[in-house]
Protein backbone atom coordinates (compact mmCIF):
# COMPACT_ATOMS: atom_id res chain seq x y z
CA UNK A 1 0.00 0.00 0.00
CA UNK A 2 1.15 3.51 -0.77
CA UNK A 3 0.75 5.27 2.58
CA UNK A 4 0.62 8.76 1.05
CA UNK A 5 -2.64 7.96 -0.69
CA UNK A 6 -4.30 7.58 2.74
CA UNK A 7 -3.37 11.02 4.10
CA UNK A 8 -6.96 12.22 3.78
CA UNK A 9 -8.41 9.30 5.75
CA UNK A 10 -9.01 10.04 9.43
CA UNK A 11 -7.51 8.04 12.29
CA UNK A 12 -10.97 6.73 13.14
CA UNK A 13 -11.52 5.47 9.59
CA UNK A 14 -8.13 3.73 9.51
CA UNK A 15 -8.80 2.13 12.87
CA UNK A 16 -12.21 0.96 11.69
CA UNK A 17 -10.67 -0.52 8.51
CA UNK A 18 -8.18 -2.38 10.73
CA UNK A 19 -10.95 -3.72 12.98
CA UNK A 20 -13.05 -4.82 10.00
CA UNK A 21 -10.27 -6.51 8.03
CA UNK A 22 -7.78 -7.36 10.80
CA UNK A 23 -5.15 -6.24 8.26
CA UNK A 24 -2.09 -4.83 10.05
CA UNK A 25 -1.30 -2.59 7.06
CA UNK A 26 -4.12 -0.23 8.13
CA UNK A 27 -2.62 -0.12 11.58
CA UNK A 28 0.83 0.47 10.05
CA UNK A 29 -0.47 3.56 8.25
CA UNK A 30 -1.95 4.83 11.49
CA UNK A 31 1.18 4.14 13.53
CA UNK A 32 3.35 5.81 10.92
CA UNK A 33 1.38 9.03 11.48
CA UNK A 34 2.39 9.04 15.13
CA UNK A 35 6.02 7.96 14.84
CA UNK A 36 7.35 11.48 15.51
CA UNK A 37 4.95 12.07 18.41
CA UNK A 38 5.99 8.76 19.96
CA UNK A 39 9.68 9.40 19.38
CA UNK A 40 9.40 12.89 20.88
CA UNK A 41 7.56 11.54 23.90
CA UNK A 42 10.16 8.83 24.42
CA UNK A 43 13.03 11.34 24.06
CA UNK A 44 11.38 13.61 26.62
CA UNK A 45 11.39 10.84 29.21
CA UNK A 46 14.37 8.67 28.29
CA UNK A 47 16.79 11.36 27.02
CA UNK A 48 18.54 8.79 24.83
CA UNK A 49 17.97 8.50 21.08
CA UNK A 50 18.73 4.77 20.81
CA UNK A 51 16.48 3.89 23.75
CA UNK A 52 13.76 6.15 22.37
CA UNK A 53 13.89 4.43 18.96
CA UNK A 54 13.80 0.98 20.58
CA UNK A 55 10.88 2.03 22.75
CA UNK A 56 8.91 3.29 19.74
CA UNK A 57 9.33 -0.16 18.19
CA UNK A 58 8.11 -1.79 21.43
CA UNK A 59 5.09 0.53 21.40
CA UNK A 60 4.29 -0.47 17.82
CA UNK A 61 4.39 -4.15 18.80
CA UNK A 62 2.22 -3.50 21.84
CA UNK A 63 -0.27 -1.55 19.72
CA UNK A 64 -0.55 -4.42 17.24
CA UNK A 65 -1.18 -6.99 19.98
CA UNK A 66 -3.47 -4.81 22.13
CA UNK A 67 -5.61 -3.39 19.34
CA UNK A 68 -6.41 -6.88 18.08
CA UNK A 69 -7.79 -7.71 21.56
CA UNK A 70 -10.02 -4.70 22.21
CA UNK A 71 -11.38 -1.55 20.61
CA UNK A 72 -9.80 1.83 21.19
CA UNK A 73 -11.95 4.91 20.65
CA UNK A 74 -9.42 7.75 20.76
CA UNK A 75 -6.28 6.39 19.15
CA UNK A 76 -4.03 9.45 19.58
CA UNK A 77 -4.59 9.75 23.33
CA UNK A 78 -4.39 5.97 23.74
CA UNK A 79 -1.07 5.62 21.88
CA UNK A 80 0.34 8.62 23.79
CA UNK A 81 -0.58 6.98 27.10
CA UNK A 82 1.00 3.69 25.99
CA UNK A 83 4.22 5.55 25.14
CA UNK A 84 4.27 7.54 28.35
CA UNK A 85 3.56 4.51 30.52
CA UNK A 86 6.21 2.46 28.72
CA UNK A 87 8.82 5.18 29.34
CA UNK A 88 7.83 5.61 32.97
CA UNK A 89 8.05 1.85 33.52
CA UNK A 90 11.57 1.86 32.07
CA UNK A 91 12.57 4.71 34.35
CA UNK A 92 10.96 3.05 37.34
CA UNK A 93 12.73 -0.23 36.58
CA UNK A 94 16.01 1.65 36.73
CA UNK A 95 14.99 3.26 40.02
CA UNK A 96 15.00 6.73 38.48
CA UNK A 97 12.65 8.93 40.47
CA UNK A 98 11.21 11.55 38.16
CA UNK A 99 9.56 13.41 41.05
CA UNK A 100 12.82 14.55 42.63
CA UNK A 101 13.14 18.29 42.36
CA UNK A 102 16.47 20.04 41.72
CA UNK A 103 16.46 21.24 45.34
CA UNK A 104 16.14 17.66 46.60
CA UNK A 105 19.01 16.52 44.41
CA UNK A 106 21.32 19.20 45.78
CA UNK A 107 20.30 18.50 49.39
CA UNK A 108 22.09 15.63 51.10
CA UNK A 109 19.14 14.97 53.40
CA UNK A 110 16.71 13.67 50.79
CA UNK A 111 13.83 11.96 52.55
CA UNK A 112 13.85 8.49 51.01
CA UNK A 113 10.56 7.59 52.66
CA UNK A 114 8.75 10.53 51.07
CA UNK A 115 10.17 9.50 47.68
CA UNK A 116 8.79 5.98 48.21
CA UNK A 117 5.39 7.45 49.13
CA UNK A 118 5.40 9.59 45.98
CA UNK A 119 6.25 6.51 43.89
CA UNK A 120 3.49 4.50 45.61
CA UNK A 121 0.98 7.29 45.02
CA UNK A 122 2.01 7.48 41.38
CA UNK A 123 1.58 3.71 40.96
CA UNK A 124 -1.87 3.83 42.59
CA UNK A 125 -2.90 6.71 40.32
CA UNK A 126 -1.67 4.92 37.19
CA UNK A 127 -3.49 1.70 38.07
CA UNK A 128 -6.66 3.56 39.06
CA UNK A 129 -6.79 5.58 35.83
CA UNK A 130 -6.86 2.32 33.89
CA UNK A 131 -9.91 1.22 35.93
CA UNK A 132 -12.02 4.26 34.97
CA UNK A 133 -14.62 3.89 32.26
CA UNK A 134 -13.30 4.73 28.79
CA UNK A 135 -14.90 8.22 28.57
CA UNK A 136 -13.62 9.32 31.99
CA UNK A 137 -10.17 7.86 31.33
CA UNK A 138 -9.89 9.70 28.01
CA UNK A 139 -11.07 13.04 29.40
CA UNK A 140 -8.84 12.78 32.50
CA UNK A 141 -5.84 11.84 30.33
CA UNK A 142 -6.46 14.63 27.84
CA UNK A 143 -7.03 17.27 30.53
CA UNK A 144 -4.39 16.41 33.14
CA UNK A 145 -1.73 14.49 31.24
CA UNK A 146 -1.85 16.17 27.84
CA UNK A 147 -2.85 19.57 29.26
CA UNK A 148 -5.72 20.02 26.79
CA UNK A 149 -8.37 22.69 27.42
CA UNK A 150 -12.04 21.81 27.70
CA UNK A 151 -12.61 23.13 24.17
CA UNK A 152 -9.76 21.03 22.77
CA UNK A 153 -11.22 17.95 24.47
CA UNK A 154 -14.64 18.73 22.98
CA UNK A 155 -13.01 18.89 19.52
CA UNK A 156 -11.08 15.62 19.99
CA UNK A 157 -13.85 13.56 21.59
CA UNK A 158 -17.01 15.06 20.08
CA UNK A 159 -18.49 15.25 23.58
CA UNK A 160 -20.39 18.38 24.56
CA UNK A 161 -18.71 20.81 26.93
CA UNK A 162 -21.00 19.66 29.74
CA UNK A 163 -20.13 16.01 29.07
CA UNK A 164 -16.40 16.79 29.18
CA UNK A 165 -16.77 18.63 32.49
CA UNK A 166 -18.89 15.80 33.85
CA UNK A 167 -16.43 13.09 32.76
CA UNK A 168 -13.53 14.99 34.35
CA UNK A 169 -15.42 15.69 37.58
CA UNK A 170 -16.72 12.13 37.89
CA UNK A 171 -13.34 10.72 36.85
CA UNK A 172 -11.59 12.70 39.61
CA UNK A 173 -14.11 11.52 42.18
CA UNK A 174 -13.81 7.90 41.03
CA UNK A 175 -10.01 8.12 41.06
CA UNK A 176 -10.12 9.36 44.65
CA UNK A 177 -12.40 6.46 45.63
CA UNK A 178 -10.29 3.86 43.79
CA UNK A 179 -7.03 5.13 45.30
CA UNK A 180 -8.48 5.21 48.83
CA UNK A 181 -9.73 1.61 48.43
CA UNK A 182 -6.29 0.50 47.31
CA UNK A 183 -4.61 2.30 50.21
CA UNK A 184 -6.88 0.71 52.79
CA UNK A 185 -6.42 -2.76 51.27
CA UNK A 186 -2.64 -2.65 51.71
Amino acid sequence: MNHKQFNDISDDELLEKFYQSNNNEWLGILLQRYTLLLFGTCMKYLKDETKARDTVQQIFLKAISELSKYRVTYFKSWIYMVAKNNCLMQLRDKKVFTDISAREIVNDDVDIESLRLKETDYNLLEISIEELNEDQKNCISLFYLQKKSYQEIVAVTNFTLMQVKSHIQNGKRNLRILIEKKRTNK
